[in-house]
């Protein structure tokens, strides 16, 4: 299982900056200690050292979609500013969120299939005669490509190797622009409020917040028990 994540101080200042590094620490020694494998893909740095604006990372692991589940939304630092003494502001938050992983197709000229095919078109009586024009497929993205530039199959048929290469890498880069789009569109969306971790203090101390309703189902229970003790 693989999951592409960004950790983004969206378009916070400079202390959900350091928030930021502060997260991506805590989330990856997270991350290791679940067996997840884990590849910085891209990062961008803060205003200051030590700090971050955004990173990208591509998680592997059969428990990283249980490991997220702790993860993905606004994340909450509640201390006071280092870089601003007299700020009072005291709650911070940055945003994780889950990016579509857009994987890179292998070009590989064993997964193309070439047809050899006639020739449209003007030029004659020869034109049509031989099949010297290539149609090349390739097979695992089936884009496809035509090709008749030359009266040579061969060259034909080398001339769309290289045009079909030239198409894939075209639509992979027209994917990471769009990639680039949503990330950006992360970055706005960064929300205050109900956060899924809280830490606190300069030691980046972690709030845990407990989702099980465990407690409050026990003091159902005994009020339930002090009810029916009552009854009799």
């Amino acid at each position: 299982m693989e999951k592409l994540i960004q950790i983004t101080s969206g378009r916070g200042p400079l202390e959900c900056q350091w928030v930021t590094a502060k997260v991506l620490k805590t989330f990856l020694e997270e991350a290791k200690h679940n067996n997840i494998e884990y590849e910085i893909i891209h990062r961008e740095n803060g205003d200051e050292n030590l700090t971050l604006k955004s990173v990208t990372l591509l998680l592997k692991g059969k428990e990283v979609p249980d490991f997220l589940q702790n993860w993905l939304g606004s994340i909450c630092w509640i201390g006071k500013s280092t870089f601003r003494k007299l700020h009072k502001r005291s709650n911070w938050f940055i945003g994780i969120f889950e990016l579509e992983h857009i994987k890179k197709i292998e070009f590989n000229e064993k997964d193309i299939q070439f047809q050899a095919v006639r020739s449209q078109g003007s030029g004659g009586q020869n034109v049509n005669k031989v099949n010297t024009a290539v149609r090349a497929t390739h097979i695992p993205s089936k884009e496809s490509v035509f090709v008749q530039d030359s009266r040579s199959q061969l060259e034909n048929k080398r001339l769309s190797v290289i045009r079909l290469k030239e198409r894939l890498m075209a639509g992979y880069i027209q994917a990471l622009e769009e990639k680039m789009k949503e990330t950006w569109n992360h970055h706005l969306r960064v929300q205050r409020g109900n956060p899924v971790r809280t830490f606190s203090g300069t030691d980046f101390k972690k709030n845990y917040v407990d989702r099980s309703f465990k407690k409050q189902r026990n003091v159902l229970k005994n009020e339930l028990k002090n009810y029916e003790n009552d009854l009799n």
